[in-house]
This record gives C-alpha cells, sequence and structure tokens, in this order.
C-alpha cells in the first residue's frame, strides 16, 4: 500500500494476543508537516479559494447579527449529533437538539459531551492561549467523561496500540492488527514528539505561506494520522478544524458545522486520509477537505439566515399581540438560543421573579410561539417550535 511517495515512516510492531499468540507487523508514522504547502493543481486551488468565499460569505453574515453568538449552542448541537454519529454514537437530531444539558441517558451524555468540550476550547481561542498538550488532553477527558469511553488512560496520550476500521475479504482468524485499514503509530515518545510538533505547528503563523484552508487540511490530516488517544480522535480532529478557522480569525464566531458533509461520504474521506500517508497524494486530499468546507460553510450560512429569519417572525407576532414587554421578546432570544428550557432558566436568564416567568412562557405558549417539550408534572421544559424546524430542515417538527 506504501510506495515511494508515502509522507511518514512505516516502524515495526509486536506483541502477543491472548488468543490467537504472538504477532508482528508495521505501524505508521508521519513525518512532521511541512513548512510550506504541499504542491496543489489548480483545480484544488479553485477549491480551496471557493472555499475560502463560503467562509468570507459565513463569517460576513454573522458578523451582521446582533449577537451571533446565540446562534452557537444550535450550532453545537448539531455539531454534536452528526460528528458523535461518525464515531458510532447515533441519536436523532431532534432528540439532541432537545436534550436537557444534564442527560441522564449514557448515549445522550457522550453525545453533549462534545458540545462541552468545544465550549471549552472556544473559551481558549478567545483568550489566545495556544494549544498544548495537557489542553488536548482536557478536552478528550471532557468528551469521554462519565460514559462508555472512559478508561483509566482517559486524558492521557494512549499508552497502547490502536487500529483503525478492518479490511474488506479478511478472515475473522486474522490478527486484527493485520486485518485493519490502517495501523497509526505505535505508543511511546515519537508519538508525542510529532502531537508536539503539531501543536508547534498550529501556534505558528504561517498565513503568508499557506491558505487557511490548505493549513486547516494538513493538520486535521496529521491529527488523524497520529491518533493520538484511544477514544475521540475524530470529533477532536474535527473540531480542530473549527477552532483553526476561529484562531485564525477566518471566522470571527466558530459557528460552522463540518461533520455532516464528511459523514455523508465516509468512505471517501478515509481514502483521502490513507492515500495522504500512503503515496503523499495531498492533493486529492486537499480538494475533497475544501468542498467539504466550502459546502459546509454555505450550508451554515443558510441555516444562520434561516434561524434569525424565525426569530424576527416570533418578535413580529408580539408585536401584533397585546404582549408589550420586553422581556418577551429576549425569551424569543433564549428560546434561539438554548433550544429547550425550563421556567427557572428564563427565571434565571431574564432576571426575573419565577412567577413572572412562568407568566410569560405561558403567554409565549398562547401565542403558538413556545410549545411544552413532553407532559413532565415537575420541572417543564419548553421550545420554539419554528426553531426546531429550520434545524431539523423539514417541514413539521
Amino acid at each position: 500500500m506504501f510506495d515511494n511517495g508515502k509522507t511518514g515512516q512505516l516502524t515495526p510492531i509486536s506483541d502477543t494476543d491472548p488468543v490467537r499468540g504472538e504477532w508482528s507487523h508495521a505501524a505508521f508514522l508521519p513525518d512532521p508537516l511541512p513548512i510550506e504547502s504541499p504542491e496543489l493543481s489548480g483545480s484544488t486551488y479553485r477549491s480551496v479559494a471557493n472555499a475560502r468565499a463560503a467562509l468570507a460569505a459565513l463569517d460576513s453574515t454573522a458578523l451582521q447579527l446582533p449577537n451571533p453568538r446565540l446562534l452557537r449552542r444550535p450550532t453545537l448541537r448539531y455539531e454534536a449529533q452528526s460528528t458523535s454519529a461518525l464515531e458510532g454514537t447515533y441519536e436523532p437530531l431532534a432528540k439532541v437538539l432537545t436534550a436537557a444539558d444534564d442527560p441522564q441517558e449514557p448515549r445522550m451524555r457522550e453525545v453533549l459531551n462534545y458540545e462541552t468540550m468545544a465550549e471549552d476550547a472556544f473559551e481558549w481561542v478567545a483568550q489566545r492561549r495556544s494549544l498544548t498538550v495537557p489542553m488536548l488532553c482536557e478536552l478528550q477527558m471532557t468528551l469521554v467523561r462519565g460514559t462508555h469511553l472512559q478508561k483509566p488512560s482517559s486524558g492521557h496520550i494512549r499508552p497502547v496500540q490502536v487500529v483503525i476500521g478492518r479490511r474488506p475479504n479478511i478472515p475473522e482468524a486474522e490478527f486484527p492488527v493485520k486485518a485493519a485499514r490502517f495501523v497509526p503509530a505505535p505508543p511511546g515518545v515519537d508519538l508525542q514528539a510529532r502531537l508536539r510538533d503539531l501543536l508547534d505547528w498550529i501556534a505558528t503563523d504561517r498565513s503568508n505561506l499557506i491558505d487557511p484552508v490548505v493549513a486547516s487540511a494538513m493538520v486535521h490530516y496529521q491529527f488523524e494520522t497520529l491518533h493520538p488517544f484511544h477514544d475521540g480522535n475524530g470529533r477532536i480532529g474535527r473540531l480542530l478544524i473549527v477552532l483553526q478557522f476561529y484562531n485564525t480569525r477566518t471566522l470571527s464566531e466558530p459557528t460552522l458545522t463540518v461533520s455532516p458533509w464528511f459523514e455523508a461520504r465516509r468512505s471517501e474521506y478515509e481514502d483521502r486520509l490513507l492515500g495522504v500517508s500512503a503515496k503523499g497524494d495531498w492533493d486529492s486530499w486537499v480538494a475533497f477537505f475544501a468542498n467539504g468546507i466550502g459546502e459546509s460553510a454555505s450550508a451554515t450560512r443558510r441555516q444562520m439566515i434561516a434561524l434569525v429569519a424565525v426569530q424576527a417572525s416570533l418578535k413580529e407576532t408580539i408585536r401584533q399581540s397585546a404582549l408589550r414587554a420586553d422581556t418577551a421578546h429576549t425569551l424569543v432570544d433564549l428560546a434561539v438560543s438554548r433550544l429547550t428550557f425550563t421556567v427557572r432558566q428564563v427565571e434565571h436568564n431574564l432576571g426575573i421573579s419565577y412567577g413572572r416567568a412562568n407568566k410569560l412562557v405561558n403567554s409565549l405558549v398562547e401565542l403558538g410561539i413556545l410549545k411544552e417539550l413532553g407532559e413532565q408534572a415537575y420541572n417543564r421544559r419548553f421550545y420554539a417550535p419554528e426553531v426546531l424546524r429550520v434545524l431539523l430542515h423539514t417541514e413539521n417538527p
């Protein structure tokens, strides 16, 4: 599979399988990323330019909003559902969007841990803090905390060899490592050194040498190829895409969902990544990646515009009613940003009494702006059906 164009070293590995006995194989340790852009074709540069234009349009739309941060949570929930599905943890989108912040179901907790992890990372970038190995380890711990993925090694660079996928038509009796689609770097000092090299590469300003879209493609490839953690590499790697655009100010607000596009093209995604490792085919990977970023940015922008239109429409409904309280408009903002909420949360977020919050919620229910979620006798939750409809891309919620 690997020819002279490969972008790293094949390093011998061996161990003993408790069932099948001793085995020996090879793992792939990628070289440090080059300091300049890989050579790309004209068509790939056009894809990169299109992606930059789509990102600029998304950012321009966000900057025109009074408070673009209101849309961060809906975007994160959407991304959390899709990025988790890519890793095999599927929960219906409607269920994820309307879930409480502290879900008791293990699978839902795993999905929403992504939201917490991303918010932590965005805060670090907003504080202009460079990513470090301990910070990445903290993100990984947040992602798996309280789930079946949490292990003694969680929050640390993996101490064991891992394998990715399985090649077709391989006998079941074959050693898992030899049946794997890809075998990333073995644990140890080389893996840790390559990860530090990658974070140093990210921290260095390369805007005069490498287009931000190309740089993001390179970083995503390197992180996924290193596969530094036992679990969560895919989700963290896709978060790094948005983090880089946010860090380089390509995006002023990290409202970008990338996983739905890649989820729909999982096989090609894996093939393009492997093509870089095995043959040094950066061109095909960057073209694929740029197309994904461009289409993802355009889709996110359309969703953003639709959410803002719904927000304006709901506020117009209030203006046409007998309701005159300014807090009613603020409650619409809350319904867009939180998706679901309790009366207690309205009380806290709007700074009003519980009785007034309860009356306000009931008034918006009567206007058809809000609807009760489920039929809980206590701790009732509410949502705006029109907001959910936009996020589900359907005619009916």
